[in-house]
């Protein structure tokens, strides 16, 4: 929470004077993406930030959620349709908010966690959007409020949410799953370190790697850990080069990680920016245990 009012809404005030309308761009895929083109398309029906959108297996987006013009979080969603380039709205969520996480399960439906309201409390809220009826349904709460957290599917089907601020304002390092067949979540290993606004991918292997982050005293650092869905367990591996928050993490089709940009301070000027990245490699030989 205490990273979207600092960082974020001053990026959001920054946007309001000049954004009436968001519109998307397209890469042609008939292009060379080496000398691809992009083109405008079809504006959003409700301009917004801080939203989340998902492919869905039909090939239209869903975009749900974010922030407004006004600064209030918002309950709508859109689809977007690549054959007409136009948005329609769908369903609206049970719930506005701002810097949720949504994740296409196995069985096509979407699910929704936590998130920010216009207050900036952290949500314990999480929802499913059913593409073949366009309507969203309540399921099972977080055992916390969470924002900034990840939200990562795994290769079991079950998702991983981790980490992020909680309903105190506190970094979190809890962990749970979502159990689509069962609607419910359970605790899983709590994280080393608690952090907020990190990075998390599933590697080939079927692990997840937590990357940089803020650290419990809001503090960008260089942290990361493996968690292992075998065992529940996290164990700490080798460090990044660089402390990063807001920065974005790439598997990379030999196996490898791509992490890049970001910024390491908690001021946010322009000198705390981050053009560097790193490559994070040999992670099948990591299976149990740190490099």
């Amino acid at each position: 929470m205490l990273l979207v009012a600092v960082c974020v809404i001053p990026f959001a005030l920054g946007q309001r004077a000049t954004t009436k309308q968001s519109a998307v761009a397209t890469l042609s895929a008939g292009d060379d993406p080496a000398g691809g083109t992009w083109s405008v398309t079809g504006s959003l029906n409700t301009a917004r930030n801080l939203h989340t959108a998902t492919l869905l297996p039909n090939g239209t987006v869903l975009v749900a959620g974010g922030i407004d013009t006004d600064l209030n979080a918002l309950d709508s969603a859109e689809l977007y349709d690549p054959a007409s380039g136009t948005w329609t709205f769908t369903g609206s969520l049970n719930t506005a908010r701002i810097g949720h996480r949504a994740t296409l399960l196995p069985d096509g439906m979407v699910l929704v966690t936590g998130g920010d309201d216009t207050g900036l409390h952290a949500l314990d809220s999480a929802e499913l959007y059913d593409p073949a009826s366009g309507t969203w349904t309540v399921t099972d709460s977080l055992s916390i409020g969470r924002s900034g957290h990840s939200a990562t599917l795994l290769s079991n089907g079950m998702v991983l949410v981790a980490a992020g601020f909680d309903s105190d304002l506190n970094v979190s390092a809890s962990a749970e799953l979502y159990d689509p067949a069962s609607g419910t979540w359970t605790a899983t290993g709590s994280l080393n370190s608690a952090r907020d606004a990190h990075t998390a991918t599933l590697l080939p292997n079927g692990m997840v790697l937590a990357a940089g982050g803020f650290d419990s005293s809001f503090v960008a650092f260089a942290n990361a850990e493996l968690y292992d869905p075998a065992s529940g367990t996290w164990t700490a591996t080798g460090n990044l080069n660089n402390a990063r928050v807001g920065h974005t993490a790439t598997l990379l089709p030999n196996g490898m990680v791509l992490v890049s940009a970001g910024h390491d301070g908690p001021s946010f000027t322009p000198s705390d920016v981050l053009s560097s990245a790193e490559l994070r490699g040999d992670i099948a030989a990591q299976r149990h245990g740190p490099c």
